[in-house]
């Protein structure tokens, strides 16, 4: 009978914890887009309705994608990017910022090159990471690391390694970034090693 009742609750448990996860999740990025432009919104329209701060978010980037693509605009905005990389406290955020962006959402996906098995936080303890640039220190090569923290891989951390310190996946970047969301769960029985 408690075998029973445990295969249940462990069958609740599937169900109901992805879902309660996925919503707070949702939740956290529709309060945080939608918190944006939502008081100014209400104050306009006089009534508080929620999603109207999101909406209007939405439309802004994509109002603000329309008008890039126009000659005026973008010289606009490459005025406007430069002066922000001449402000000490805000090149210090902008630029970072926007090469994080652009590599996470560029077509040819130059941010996250290739999937490593690495030692962290320490020697016996491996993780996954992507290798997102090679940087040169005197005559040796470092790979710069990132390695997102669970379950939003947004943060995480960025080292060097040398590259005898790492081994190459034959994993895509998808794959790892669903190791890192699921807390591992969604992973290969076994990781395949690339061939180099």
């Amino acid at each position: 009978m408690i075998k029973v009742l445990r295969n249940y609750f462990l069958s609740g448990v599937l169900i109901i914890v992805p879902l309660i996860i996925t919503y707070l999740v949702l939740r956290f990025l529709f309060l945080g887009l939608d918190g944006l432009l939502s008081p100014l919104i209400n104050e306009l329209i006089g009534f508080n309705f929620p999603g109207t701060g999101l909406l209007a978010t939405l439309i802004l980037i994509f109002l603000a994608g329309l008008f890039a693509s126009s000659l005026i605009f973008s010289r606009l905005v490459s005025y406007a990017e430069s002066l922000f990389n001449k402000i000490p406290v805000i090149r210090t955020i902008y630029g970072p910022a926007k090469q994080l962006v652009e590599s996470l959402t560029a077509a040819d996906k130059k941010g996250l090159k290739q999937v490593l098995l690495v030692q962290f936080p320490r020697q016996g303890v491996y993780t996954l990471g992507f290798m997102t640039n090679r940087i040169r220190l005197k005559e040796e090569e470092l790979l710069a690391v990132f390695i997102p923290s669970t379950p939003t891989p947004f943060t995480g951390w960025t080292l060097l390694f040398k590259e005898d310190e790492v081994t190459f996946l034959d994993t895509s970047v998808e794959e790892g970034i669903e190791f890192f969301v699921s807390g591992g769960i969604a992973s290969p029985d076994r990781f395949k090693l690339k061939e180099m």
